[in-house]
This record gives structure tokens, C-alpha cells and sequence, in this order.
């Protein structure tokens, strides 16, 4: 199940480029987007490959690599896995005056050595704002969901943010639609077969008339 009208959306990350980042208020100026309070692991298979990616990063591309070999991620006491802060924020985010420019340190390998990020951002990162959700059925079925994140599926602390990405018209800025633009994303949460499948119906949806635009601007309206 997806939701189309995301999916048809035109969204994009705007990082660094009006982004107001999740804290209480405002702050543009920190350049810190959604990475302020790190990265929350699904399970100890994503932990671990992040791990491994960060022993590749180099001084150059990584601005607390020297913090980084004490260890990058942590258990909390409740048992969630998470990356380490460094200067309140995620270890592995760049911040502004470091000559890489601000924005996560495993992206700019990923770039110089044009890979993909995928393999090596925990899965929350480099699935944002898509949300993926796996749900078993009373037959034992399982229903995978593919929606936007929103402000309640961060539980109490969603309420914190000041501002989130998919609830401001700033966002919808981007040339293609979300399911062209994160395709690379969609085909590693559905896999390529269901990916075409989804592209397919949402080509023909479009085709047989005008998409329903998304909450932001039926609000705005």
C-alpha cells in the first residue's frame, strides 16, 4: 500500500536551503535539517553496516572523524540503538565552516566515490521522509505501507518540532515528482518488479486526470 498523493507530489529536500531543522524553533542557521537528535537504528544488522561504513571515511570527508574512533553509536538505556552526538547533533553531520560544507559525512563519500548512500546512511536517513511500515495481519499476511513521514510518527517528541518538511508548501519545490525523484529509494524498500508495477499505475492515474494535490495545499486553500 503507498500513498499516492505523496508519491505524486512534487517534495524535495531542502536542506541547507530553507530548511528550519526539528528543534523547538527556528534555527536555519545550525544547518543541522533533521539530524539533530541522530540517527535511530531498525535492528542490529542496520547498526552495524553503518559501522563499518564509517571505518571508510576520511578526515577530508568527515569533520569528527577523530571523536568517531571512540565509537559512533550507542544502546540507550530503553535498548534503542542511535548514533552518538557530537556538540548536540548527529556525529557523522558536517556543520558549517567545515571545508566539505554542512550535510552528513557518509553522503559525501557516497559522492567521491560515486556509490550509492544508501548501503551506508542508517535506513531512517536515506529513507526520509518515506516511511516504511511493515504490519501482519490477523492470517499472518504481511502489509508493507509507504507513506510520508509525519509529525505524529515520532510519537510524543513529533510535537517538539517547530517545523517539519512535509507539512510546509517550502518543500514542494522539487522538478519531479517524489516517485521519480526517489526512485532509487522506493526500489530498495519494494524491489524493482513492484517498483515498475507502482510507476506504472501512478503514469495511468495521471493520465486519466489531475492528481489530487497534496494536504499542504488543500490547507492552504
Amino acid at each position: 500500500m503507498v500513498d499516492a498523493t505523496f508519491l505524486e507530489s512534487n517534495w524535495t529536500c531542502i536542506f541547507n536551503n530553507g530548511c528550519q531543522g526539528v528543534l523547538t524553533g527556528p534555527t536555519p542557521e545550525l544547518v543541522q535539517g533533521c539530524c539533530s537528535y541522530g540517527a535511530h537504528f531498525t535492528d542490529e544488522d542496520d547498526r552495524q553496516r553503518v559501522e563499518l561504513a564509517a571505518t571508510r571515511l576520511s578526515g577530508d570527508q568527515w569533520q569528527f572523524k577523530a571523536k568517531g574512533a571512540k565509537g559512533t553509536t550507542k544502546v540507550k538505556k530503553n535498548g534503542e540503538m542511535v548514533t552518538r552526538l557530537v556538540d548536540d547533533a548527529c556525529i557523522f553531520l558536517n556543520r558549517p565552516g567545515f571545508h566539505r560544507g554542512p550535510g552528513c559525512a557518509l553522503h559525501v563519500m557516497a559522492m567521491d566515490n560515486a556509490e550509492s548512500y544508501i548501503p551506508l546512511k542508517p535506513e531512517v536517513c536515506w529513507q526520509l521522509p518515506l516511511r516504511r511500515e511493515d504490519v501482519t495481519l490477523a492470517n499472518g499476511h504481511i502489509v508493507t505501507r509507504i507513506a510520508q513521514w509525519d509529525r505524529p510518527d515520532w510519537g510524543s517528541g513529533g510535537d517538539d518540532f517547530h517545523w517539519w518538511c512535509t507539512e510546509d508548501a517550502a518543500s514542494f519545490v522539487g522538478v519531479n515528482r517524489v516517485v521519480d525523484s526517489m526512485s532509487e529509494e522506493l526500489i530498495a524498500i519494494m524491489g524493482p518488479r513492484s517498483y515498475d508495477t507502482l510507476l506504472a499505475l501512478i503514469n495511468d492515474r495521471s493520465q486519466r486526470g489531475t492528481p489530487l494535490p497534496h494536504p499542504v495545499f488543500r490547507r492552504r486553500a
